[in-house]
């Protein structure tokens, strides 16, 4: 049976077949100036892909957003919990029901957080990074993923290892294309011209940017991007769901806010004034607030695509209709109620 047949029998053996106008549901961009396309949206694994989770649940988001045109499917070798469980669960669900449509997709993965017990579970060192990719390609099922991540800088590691390791790990083919993630603007111009000189097509830097979190414009990442040629994408640019309808009246029972103490502090009267004064200026654009925060995200040009939690295929479903042009107005209305040197 060759490749051609095989595929032909995964589709008519999946529960699942996508629209035939999903491409034309969606938005894409290209990863700076590479010739890489991202759908404007992404799906993040970080929550609600782990083992303690519902694997029925866990389709029919997948589902959702591939069929809405979503092709970028964002994971971690540490997502769960367990750790590797959301590579599992998804790497299932390919072989399930998307293995026929895997050249569309654009599967992601990172290293450098601990994903495994003793020194060689986390950091940014060849060894690392070298075996966190063999174990979520086993996790996931797959010969390659589209892009591999270094997850976060590792001040104990030189740069150049960490730059060699990725080139190593591109030439070996188990990665398409390499990102960087949560690296600053300094740090991400030095790994740029490590990169680019060991002609390694770096395309991204993943950074968490929004409304209330802007760490990388007052930096000059955005910039830098632009200039060097890659490009941006944001992660939590609903900050943690703050910039959503739930917590208008408070922190609702049984919300992450209300489990997790860190987000807790980050809640306040204050805060939640803000929030209140966008989600008017979002009614008067005909958006929720959770449209106008990705929006407004989406509206630089240096941003390939943002990334968005769910736990339900409905809340996917409620984020696909934006709208990135912004009023002058609007946009200084919106700096008066979250300073950007202020947001944090």
């Amino acid at each position: 049976m060759d490749e051609q047949e095989l595929r032909a029998l995964l589709k008519e053996n999946s529960a699942f077949t996508p629209s035939a106008e999903r491409s034309g549901r969606m938005e894409y961009r290209r990863a700076g100036k590479s010739g890489l396309v991202l759908s404007r949206l992404s799906l993040g694994l970080w929550h609600n892909f782990g083992s303690v989770d519902n694997y029925e649940v866990m389709r029919s988001m997948v589902f959702t957003a591939f069929d809405n045109g979503i092709n970028v499917f964002d994971i971690a070798d540490n997502y769960g919990p367990t750790a590797g469980s959301a590579e599992r669960n998804f790497g299932s669900i390919v072989s399930r029901d998307l293995a026929a449509y895997r050249d569309e997709m654009i599967v992601t993965t990172k290293a450098g957080f601990p994903a495994w017990k003793g020194p060689c579970g986390t950091g940014g060192g060849l060894k690392h990074l070298t075996a966190s990719l063999n174990r979520s390609l086993k996790n996931l099922g797959l010969e390659y993923v589209d892009i591999f991540y270094h997850h976060r800088p590792d001040p104990e590691t030189p740069l150049e290892e960490t730059a060699y390791a990725l080139k190593r790990i591109c030439d070996s083919g188990k990665a398409l294309y390499i990102g960087i993630s949560n690296y600053g603007a300094a740090l991400a111009e030095k790994m740029c011209a490590l990169l680019r000189e060991m002609k390694v097509p770096f395309v991204l830097d993943q950074v968490s940017y929004s409304i209330f979190e802007r760490t990388c414009e007052r930096e000059g990442l955005l910039r830098l991007a632009r200039e060097q040629g890659f490009a941006v994408t944001a992660y939590s640019p609903l900050a943690q769901g703050l910039l959503t309808d739930r917590y208008l009246g408070g922190i609702p029972e049984g919300s992450r806010m209300q489990k997790e103490k860190y987000l807790r502090e980050r809640f306040s009267e204050e805060k939640q004034g803000r929030i209140r004064a966008l989600n008017e200026l979002a009614k008067k654009r005909g958006q929720t607030l959770a449209e106008m925060a990705l929006s407004w995200v989406l509206r630089e040009d240096a941003v390939a695509s943002v990334i968005i939690g769910a736990s339900s295929a409905a809340q996917i479903r409620q984020n696909l209709q934006l709208d990135t042009a912004f009023t002058a107005e609007e946009l200084a209305e919106i700096d008066k109620i979250a300073p950007a040197e202020e947001s944090k």
